[in-house]
C-alpha cells in the first residue's frame, strides 16, 4: 500500500495567511526552529529582520564593492593608458603619470560600475523578471500588496509533509492555510 503523500498531486507548497506582522514573525521563527529551510514570506511592506529569520543572505553589498573596485581599476587604468602609454603630452614638464588628474575619472567609473552592479545584481538575485509564480494561483494572495501577510512552506523542503505542514501552519494562528498548485 502506498502512502497518501505518494498518491497526492504535486503541489508547490502550503500558503498561510496572517493579518498582522507579529503573527508572521512568530510563524517564521517557529518554522526555522522546526528545521524548515525552504520557506518564503510575502508582505505589503518591507519588514526589518524578516530576511534574517528566513535565512536569506544578502550578497549585494559584496557585489557592489567588487563592482566599485573593478570601476576604480578600470578608470585609473584607462587614464594611465591614455596619458602615459598611448597619447602622452608634455604639459609644463609634469610627469605623464600625474595621478592627481586621474582622481575624478577614477571616482566616476567607480560610481558607475558600483551602481550598475547593484541594479543588475538585484535583478539577477531576485530572479527577475518573473511574470508568473505559483502563489498567483491562490485567489487570496491578491491582498498581499494591500493588507495581508503570507508565509509559504515549499514542498521541496526536506521536512515537508502534507499533513504535518498543514497542521503546523494552522497551529500558528493563520487566518487560512491554502494549498498552492504548481
Amino acid at each position: 500500500m502506498s502512502s497518501p503523500q505518494a498518491n497526492a498531486a504535486p503541489i508547490y507548497g502550503y500558503l498561510a495567511e496572517f493579518d498582522d506582522k507579529d503573527a508572521l514573525f512568530a510563524c517564521a521563527k517557529a518554522a526555522r526552529a522546526r528545521g524548515l529551510t525552504e520557506i518564503e514570506a510575502y508582505t505589503p511592506t518591507p519588514l526589518h529582520g524578516l530576511p534574517e529569520i528566513l535565512g536569506y543572505k544578502n550578497y549585494v553589498p559584496h557585489m557592489v564593492f567588487m563592482g566599485g573596485l573593478i570601476g576604480v581599476l578600470t578608470g585609473f587604468g584607462l587614464c594611465y593608458w591614455v596619458s602615459v602609454l598611448e597619447y602622452p603630452l608634455n604639459i609644463g614638464g609634469k610627469p605623464f603619470n600625474s595621478w592627481q588628474a586621474f582622481v575624478v575619472p577614477t571616482f566616476e567609473t567607480m560610481i558607475l560600475f558600483a551602481s550598475l552592479t547593484a541594479v543588475f545584481g538585484m535583478i539577477i538575485l531576485n530572479g527577475l523578471p518573473q511574470p508568473y509564480h505559483p502563489v498567483f494561483n491562490v485567489e487570496k494572495f491578491a491582498r498581499c500588496s494591500s493588507d495581508r501577510f503570507f508565509f509559504i512552506v515549499l514542498s521541496r523542503d526536506p521536512k515537508f509533509d502534507l499533513n504535518e505542514t498543514r497542521r503546523f501552519l494552522a497551529e500558528q494562528k493563520a487566518l487560512s492555510v491554502d494549498e498552492v498548485p504548481h
